[in-house]
């Protein structure tokens, strides 16, 4: 049954001088020891006199971090409302959620939580039948904070492997069972990282990771990428190297079988964007691994295989995008043949039932087309209205599939849809306690600095005044061909309800105009990326939504560099900053993990000296200054993040307390058995959560009632 909870409404803001009990200069920050540290580039040298804080295995470092948070808890705790927040957040998160389902073998498989929990669990049923679970990650872990990072089954559904996080790390451990009694098979895999499962028949399944580096698991170089074949029921030490290591160095390879269990496909690449292409035949006893795609300038990926014929998606001569198909026997790039010609709309394609839907974006938002596997356009598929829609992937036998559709105002929402006719019909509504009928959200253009015209929604309460006054909330990310789509948010609520409202830029270096508006936010170009960012928050001043000292601005991993950036270079047009799990250092943000993949965006410090004093003069932990005031900031990161390594927080938080003048607070909140975002449990979320609504409405001096 779902359960349904008495909300109580939360209305208006009333003003106070409570941001300014505890100013900045009363705050006492740890005192961060500094060393002499330099490094030099192309005959100029840079200090790094926190250099130390690198090393996440030190005790001097762990010390640190128990007294940031000491201090940012204490102050957070003064915050009167803030638990007033953390309770209306648990009240809207306690809602039934349940996923799309798949059918696997006799089994309907689904993921649910009851509201509170702190991980997903994953349910099953045959066919009219009562459901029963499949896999709890409740109790991986007795914190929650050990969650469920993947599930694949073998074609007929007897088999099936998962994936576990520990602490929200990338490292992995898999397991694979017998899903009939759900016994294990074999011995647990470890030291899996950056990968899928892709199963070979019932025999066993390929995989990828790294040599665990010798230096901290959790900020150490992993360089090259190697993809393996495990046999079930024989040890780990005899997996089969199938591609990478020494031979064939790359760093990122990835794997997949396709449907009809014929082809291997292997993805190689050395970068974020870009990849070669290789396929083998495993019907062939003597298949040999063959190149379709030789270097790494686009992108491609194998969608599906008929008989002899493969059909792939790429951007190659087709920067939105598009599906050709080529026969396995010569399927190199000049026998490609056109499925799905490119359009001015990016395309990204699924499988279902033997067609192919296409999702167009256009302006940022879903456009949903049903072709058939010759190119044929059969319909173009209805939504619910504006925003978002995914899933649209099924086995090719399946008659019918589901999507799910959400916006900045719809919940998200699942639909199946039938396959022959097109009709979809509601499978399951969220049970969020939010009235879509009260809200608005608008897609408005604003230009940039140099001209370019750049798309943002905006979402308010219906009826609110544009004075100037209404705390405003602007997000942002900006790279890696990333496209920002319209989503809901349980947390957002909060703000919404309170008048306020939330504006998301759809920044050059994304991927919501393809691959030339991708290009356009990169390496020498980055400043676009900062410059459409500035240019929003100013759009939304200048058009009385909000006022620097109403505005605050978010994003995290790439979008956390945006924040960095913008907060830097304009402190005076923010009251607020959420730099969250950022990359901040750009010089030696290629030292740490699998960072130096992050080249093809960023460019490294070493490429060039032009490339190094660009990248100088815009790194944020290198772009503050000496008494200036900087905008109130809530630094996040976690000390299980081995994607972007704590480091770059630590780094900035420590340089930006030494610099900063004025009272607004500058404080970093390090969550402890968490990592890059993935995984952290109901409880970790709701708390950070609340204190980040509580930060910002305090430093803009108002309460929540």
């Amino acid at each position: 049954m779902k359960r349904f909870f008495t909300l109580i409404l939360v209305s208006g803001i009333s003003y106070s001088g409570f941001a300014q009990n505890i100013p900045s200069k009363m705050l006492n920050y740890p005192k961060t020891k500094k060393d002499k540290t330099k490094d030099s580039y192309f005959n100029t040298e840079v200090e790094d006199p926190y250099r130390w804080l690198e090393d996440d295995r030190a005790d001097d470092t762990k010390a640190w971090v128990t007294e940031q948070n000491k201090v940012t808890q204490g102050y957070l705790s003064k915050i009167d409302f803030r638990e007033k927040i953390k309770s209306r957040l648990e009240t809207l998160w306690n809602y039934e959620r349940i996923s799309a389902p798949t059918k696997e073998g006799d089994y309907i498989y689904f993921s649910k939580n009851d509201g509170l929990q702190n991980q997903s669990v994953v349910y099953r049923q045959k066919k009219d039948g009562v459901p029963e679970v499949f896999l709890d990650p409740n109790k991986f872990s007795a914190d929650g904070t050990t969650s469920l990072a993947g599930l694949d089954f073998s074609k007929d559904g007897s088999l099936a492997a998962y994936q576990i996080s520990e602490g929200g790390s990338d490292w992995r451990k898999v397991i694979a069972l017998k899903t009939a009694d759900k016994s294990i098979i074999g011995d647990t895999l470890i030291d899996v990282k950056f990968s899928g499962i892709a199963w070979k028949g019932n025999e066993g399944f390929y995989y990828s990771s790294y040599e665990k580096p010798k230096g901290s698991e959790l900020s150490a170089m992993t360089q090259h990428h190697k993809l393996y074949y495990h046999k079930l029921g024989t040890p780990q030490s005899e997996d089969v190297l199938i591609f990478g290591g020494e031979k064939t160095p790359r760093r990122y390879i990835g794997a997949s079988i396709t449907e009809d269990e014929r082809f291997l496909v292997i993805s190689a690449a050395n970068s974020t964007s870009g990849n070669e292409l290789y396929i083998q035949d495993l019907k062939n006893p003597q298949g040999k691994i063959v190149n379709i795609v030789s270097d790494m300038t686009n992108e491609h990926q194998v969608l599906d295989a008929t008989g002899n014929t493969l059909y792939i998606e790429t951007n190659l001569k087709a920067p939105n995008n598009r599906v050709v198909k080529v026969d396995f026997a010569d399927p190199s790039p000049k026998n490609w043949v056109d499925v799905i010609a490119e359009t001015e709309n990016v395309l990204s394609v699924r499988t279902g039932g033997g067609k192919l839907f296409a999702n167009y974006l256009k302006d940022a938002t879903s456009l949903i087309m049903q072709y058939d596997m010759n190119g044929k356009l059969e319909r173009t598929i209805d939504l619910p209205g504006v925003g978002t829609a995914s899933g649209f992937g099924s086995k090719k036998t399946e008659k019918e599939l589901y999507f799910t559709f959400t916006s900045y105002v719809y919940p998200a929402t699942i639909f199946k849809y039938t396959i022959a006719n097109g009709k979809s019909e509601l499978y399951k509504k969220s049970g969020v306690k939010f009235d879509p009928s009260l809200y608005e959200s608008k897609q408005v253009f604003y230009n940039s600095k140099d001209g370019t015209k750049v798309p943002m929604i905006i979402t308010y309460k219906k009826g609110i005044k544009l004075d100037g006054t209404n705390p405003t909330m602007l997000y942002g990310y900006g790279g890696f061909n990333v496209s920002l789509t319209p989503a809901f948010s349980t947390s957002n609520i909060i703000l919404l309800e309170q008048g306020g409202i939330y504006a998301v830029a759809n920044l050059r270096g994304g991927g919501e105009y393809g691959e030339k508006w991708h290009i356009a936010g990169t390496k020498l170009q980055k400043q676009n990326v900062f410059d459409d960012f500035l240019t929003a928050a100013q759009y939304l001043i200048d058009n009385k939504y909000t006022s620097s000292e109403r505005l605050a601005i978010a994003g995290g991993s790439n979008g956390g560099l945006l924040v960095g950036a913008a907060m830097t270079q304009r402190p005076d047009l923010f009251k607020v900053a959420f730099p969250a799990v950022g990359v901040l250092d750009m010089l030696r943000y290629n030292k740490f993990t699998a960072g130096a993949g992050w080249g093809y965006d960023y460019g490294t410090a070493e490429d060039s000296k032009e490339m190094f004093e660009y990248l100088l003069n815009y790194s944020p932990y290198h772009a503050l200054k000496k008494d200036v005031a900087y905008p109130a900031t809530l630094v996040t990161t976690a000390d299980h993040d081995d994607r972007v390594v704590p480091a770059h927080s630590f780094k900035f938080a420590a340089r930006l307390q030494e610099y900063h003048k004025g009272n607004n607070p500058v404080l970093i909140r390090i969550e402890t058995n968490a990592g890059h975002g993935a995984g952290k449990s109901t409880a970790q979320v709701i708390a950070e959560h609340a204190d980040k609504w509580a930060f910002m409405f305090y430093n803009m001096g108002l309460t929540v009632k």
